[in-house]
């Protein structure tokens, strides 16, 4: 009897929590960059704009103090890269590629919550995000003793193959597939969000050997973000 008392009670909650579950859409600005060394650093002056849309889901496990929030988005990420003196490029020859992959991503994350009010709270997330590559540009810029060019080409996804066995290797040669996690903070009010997330990537972007002496090339992302959820509290 006590089992199934539990079990009922558990169903009934479960039942309880899923009646306000909600759905809703969200979009963002992205300031993306792609770490440089095997210590996962970055510099500022890589960074690059761009921007997330998508829709997301609130599903309680604790009514007002912890759901499980999934989405689905399109994202953008990237980063700058730029070499030699544009001002004097017969000695020291200029170049700057801007490299903007973007990406389906699929976060799943985990979002404890702190009522401030009957229809408000302020938030705290985390937890894993999938990513495959579907679009994107290579644009570049050069500049050899005052010759100027600069165009641009579509990323090239790869099949993973290393980049010590690939004759086809590239700035814009990169992995489909992307992984990492989300930490976010933000504030939840009535049906309206806004967030500010921090997505660390854990997956190479770009070809090469998977060994722990060469880890470079990982995504980083800020983003911030309002969106809005429908349905009842």
């Amino acid at each position: 009897m006590k089992k199934i008392l539990l079990s009922f009670t558990a169903l009934t909650f479960s039942i309880a929590a899923m009646s306000q579950a909600r759905v809703g859409i969200k979009a963002g600005w992205n300031l993306s960059n792609i770490t440089y060394d095997n210590s996962g650093n970055t510099k500022d002056s890589r960074s690059l704009s761009g921007f997330n849309v998508g829709a997301i889901a609130d599903l309680p496990l604790v009514p007002r103090i912890l759901s499980f929030q999934p989405g689905v988005f399109y994202t953008t990420k990237g980063t700058k890269l730029e070499t030699g003196d544009k001002n004097n490029s017969t000695v020291n020859p200029y170049a700057k590629y801007t490299i903007n992959p973007s990406y389906i991503e699929i976060p799943l994350n985990f979002v404890a919550k702190l009522p401030i009010g009957q229809s408000s709270s302020l938030f705290a997330g985390v937890g894993p995000y999938f990513a495959f590559g579907v679009a994107g540009k290579q644009k570049y810029e050069t500049t050899i003793a005052g010759v100027h060019a600069s165009g641009s080409e579509s990323i090239k996804w790869d099949d993973d193959t290393p980049f010590n066995n690939d004759p086809n290797t590239a700035y814009n040669k990169m992995k489909r597939f992307d992984w990492g996690g989300n930490v976010q903070i933000g504030a939840e009010l009535s049906n309206f969000l806004i967030s500010a997330q921090y997505g660390i990537g854990f997956a190479k972007v770009n070809s090469g050997e998977d060994n722990s002496t060469d880890d470079k090339s990982k995504n980083r992302v800020f983003s911030v973000s309002v969106g809005y959820l429908f349905g009842g509290k």
